[in-house]
């Protein structure tokens, strides 16, 4: 629903001077004054959703198939450190009480984690920086583009492959799966075809959804999988990423399915 700038006026307070302005700002700290935050239910068991992020036997073994051609792709598409990642997946341990302990600071409003002395928050330069994405500068003027057809999530994956058995056993309602996807790929390098870009934009299909935007166990929504297919169309993601993670974090404080990338999050606390 839109609304025009003097209704939105009405509901903004008028500016009361420094003194206001810190006290209004020490109430939005408060997350004990959020409704339903993870902060004020001891009881809740967070993070319903750790099987999300179980080790996949699949990936490791899809990934060492892949044609050099098909790495030169990835590369070229930002994805170096997103591949080495995913190669190194199973290998990583979750350490789940740091990731609740993280949780329970995460303020829905300001985006930010709230410590007794200070407020922290992930910044899309760090993601950038840690997965190796293709950055945005500051200042940057980005061409603006119309929308005129909409996205169809089924010509990104006709791309991939036009058989229907393929494709029906790719998708689930508004979810594509990961699993049939990379048996896709598995068969195409064990045959030694050479769609050596229908293969590296499937596998890149894979490891992002794995390490960039997992929501579910092994699948993607269709909105993400248009996002990831931006990549190979030289689009930057970073804003898509640190949106998703931001929207995960938010779910989960306020008792909800965590979803959103726990490398990323990770990742971050060691910094």
């Amino acid at each position: 629903m839109k609304r025009n700038y003097s209704a939105f006026a009405e509901d903004m307070s008028l500016y009361s001077g420094p003194k206001a302005a810190r006290e209004t700002h020490a109430d939005l700290k408060q997350l004990s004054a959020i409704p339903g935050h993870i902060y004020t239910r001891p009881e809740l068991q967070i993070l319903p959703g750790q099987r999300r992020f179980s080790k996949m036997p699949w990936l490791v073994p899809m990934l060492e198939l892949l044609p050099p051609i098909s790495i030169g792709h990835l590369k070229e598409w930002g994805l170096s450190t997103v591949f080495v990642l995913a190669k190194n997946y199973n290998k990583l341990v979750h350490v789940w009480e740091s990731v609740t302990a993280m949780v329970e600071l995460w303020h829905p409003q300001t985006n930010s984690f709230i410590f007794p002395e200070f407020e922290a928050t992930i910044l899309l330069e760090e993601l950038e920086i840690m997965f190796g994405l293709p950055r945005y500068q500051r200042g940057e003027e980005t061409a603006i583009s119309y929308t005129v057809e909409q996205i169809n999530s089924w010509s990104i994956l006709a791309y991939i492959t036009m058989k229907k058995n393929d494709l029906y056993s790719m998708t689930s309602g508004m979810h594509v799966h990961l699993l049939p996807i990379a048996q896709w790929i598995t068969s195409q390098c064990k045959r030694k075809t050479t769609n050596y870009t229908a293969i590296a934009k499937a596998a890149t299909i894979c490891i992002c959804g794995v390490i960039l935007f997992p929501e579910a166990d092994g699948a993607i929504s269709f909105g993400n999988l248009s996002i990831i297919d931006s990549i190979s169309e030289g689009m930057k993601i970073g804003q898509a990423f640190l949106g998703f993670l931001y929207a995960g974090l938010t779910s989960v404080a306020l008792g909800g399915p965590f979803y959103g990338s726990i490398v990323a999050l990770e990742l971050w606390m060691g910094m």
